[in-house]
Formats: C-alpha cells, structure tokens, sequence
C-alpha cells in the first residue's frame, strides 16, 4: 500500500470516529421530548407562613418530520400531492399539583394530588392535490391528450393523541 494511499485511509479513518464520537454525546436535553418548568413558591410559602400548592409542568418540544413527496399516478400529467403533509410529533403538556387540604376529610386525606404527564400528539399539517385539465396522452387520439375538468383538494389535517390524567386524595404533601 502506498504512503498516500495509508495516510488517506487514516484520515477517512480518524473522521469517522469523530463523528461517531460526536453522535454520541448528544446533550439529554435533546433526547427527551419535553422541557421540565418547576413553578417555584418557596418564597411565598415561607413570607406568608402558609402552605401552597407544589406545581410543576413540562412543555413539549416539537419536532419537524420528513413530509412525504409526491406520488405519481398513472393517468395524471401532476402528481397526487402537489403540496404535501408535514408531519410534527410534539406532546401535549403535563403539569403535576398537589394542594394542601385541611383535615375536612378526615385523619387520612392531607392532600389533594393531580397528576397529567405529558402524552404524545401525532399531527399531519394539510396539503393539497390538483389534477391538469388535460388527461394522459390517448392512443386513440394519436397521442393528444383528452380535456377534463380541473380538479383541486385539500388533503385534511390529522391529529392523534391520547391524553390521560391522575386525581387522588393522599396523605402527606
């Protein structure tokens, strides 16, 4: 092997596990999908000598996906989605309370918790379609196309999701 040869092969080498490196040490806050809000009330609670609610939230972080691309039919001069759907995957919001209550009822129940994590939202944005006013080149006509009347839509938007919650009564703050 020539010494060109080997020092390129090194190089080629060498790039790949810095950036294999790199891939790795991607920061958490990019691997999760959502942003932790802590709603601070220490403060409060120690100025106005009463106890408050603990109360968080998390807020998603939308992500953009590959839209698909046009499709080709046969018998169209355009393709089926003239402007596709972008899909976005984000969450809805999750937010956790849990309130002080007096002991109205009872010795056991000291506070009321509310639980709603984050869930996971599928959307599709909409898109549109139109078709030619012309058909496909007819055989029968010596390849000249046929008239048609021109056709536009508007792909729906999509939207999936599956929110759930949590309420209880529990002892303890």
């Amino acid at each position: 092997m020539k010494p060109t040869t080997r020092g390129t092969l090194a190089a080629v080498v060498t790039c790949v596990a810095a950036a294999a490196a790199a891939a790795a040490s991607v920061t958490p806050a990019a691997a999760i999908g959502t942003v932790p809000v802590p709603v601070p009330l220490d403060g409060v609670e120690k100025s106005l000598n009463v106890e408050l609610p603990r109360l968080g939230a998390e807020l998603p972080l939308p992500t953009p996906g590959a839209p698909e691309g046009p499709r080709f039919v046969e018998g169209r001069l355009l393709p089926e989605r003239v402007v596709p759907q972008l899909p976005v995957a984000a969450g809805l919001p999750g937010v956790g309370l849990r309130a002080p209550l007096p002991e109205i009822l009872g010795n056991d129940f000291n506070h009321l918790g509310l639980d709603a994590p984050a869930s996971d939202v599928r959307t599709l944005g909409p898109g549109l379609t139109l078709d030619a006013p012309l058909t496909a080149p007819n055989p029968d006509r010596f390849g000249l196309p046929d008239l048609q009347l021109p056709a536009a839509g508007v792909l729906t938007p999509v939207l999936q999701a599956v929110p759930g919650a949590d309420l209880g009564l529990g002892q303890g703050l």
